[in-house]
């Protein structure tokens, strides 16, 4: 039995569009629903009690346009607020959690370094992961405060972003590590600034493709899985349409327009 209501997606702003071109690929006969809290970005500065209520309005919002899931495309939001919105909500929630796994399962020096916002490292996720896999290796936590904000206003490349980037990289880098997790969804599109700045010895995880898996997963056991090839994807955002809208072009999707609406 085909479910062809959409998969909703959300973020704090834009990054989680990393995570539907994993979607996307690993998905394709499915419709999605993307909003982007880009009024409220970056998450990671936010108070835990903040993200929550974001996450709950958001969520509230996605169902009402009809959402049969919802993946959190935000690590900042999944580490404060997974765990109520499956208790308080009835349908499936995919969360993002830092791929230290795989970082501690294929280094060698075994030292794995993890950037990402402030509040996934204060996360049960972030901490029960690096207990279960990574107990063993040396884990060199780095906050990447700006990076959120340098994809969001379209600063990549820049030489002030770069160099602020730089001073995230190469203390890591001095201290041996061969893996760098990427634990937020916004850092992804900074991978080629960052592969300019690492030996290539060094592998860099990106957490979307595991992701997409997930929620497949997800919705196959949950007989969800839609079977229309004919697609209609919305986007919304309670910031920028236009700045939305110049990154989806410039990623290749399917939406010709991004809807502001304020929660």
């Amino acid at each position: 039995m085909s479910d062809n209501r959409p998969v909703g997606v959300f973020d704090s702003g834009l990054g989680g569009l990393s995570v539907m071109l994993s979607l996307y690929g690993t998905l394709p006969d499915e419709s999605f629903i993307y909003y982007a809290d880009s009024a409220w970005c970056p998450y990671g500065s936010k108070s835990i009690a903040e993200v929550k209520e974001r996450a709950n309005r958001i969520t509230k919002f996605l169902m009402d346009k009809g959402a049969k899931a919802i993946v959190v495309a935000c690590n900042t939001a999944t580490a404060a607020a997974i765990d109520e919105l499956r208790a308080d909500f009835p349908i499936p929630f995919i969360g993002i959690e830092p791929a230290i796994k795989q970082a501690a399962l294929h280094t060698r020096s075994g030292k794995v370094g993890v950037l990402a916002t402030r509040n996934t490292f204060q996360g049960r996720l972030f901490r029960e992961t690096s207990a279960r896999y990574a107990n063993d290796k040396d884990v060199y936590i780095q906050p990447g405060d700006g990076l959120v904000e340098i994809v969001e206003e379209d600063r990549i490349g820049t030489p002030e972003a770069k160099k602020l980037l730089r001073s995230y990289i190469h203390p890591m880098i001095e201290a041996g590590v061969d893996q760098i997790v990427l634990g937020c969804t916004h850092y992804p599109f900074l991978i080629p600034e960052i592969r300019t700045m690492v030996p290539d010895h060094i592998i860099i995880h990106d957490p979307s493709p595991a992701v997409a898996r997930q929620t497949r997963h997800v919705l196959e056991e949950s007989g969800l899985l839609s079977e229309n090839s004919s697609k209609h994807d919305k986007f919304f955002t309670s910031g920028d349409t236009e700045m939305m809208e110049k990154m989806l072009q410039r990623l290749g999707m399917r939406a010709l327009a991004a809807q502001q609406v304020n929660l």
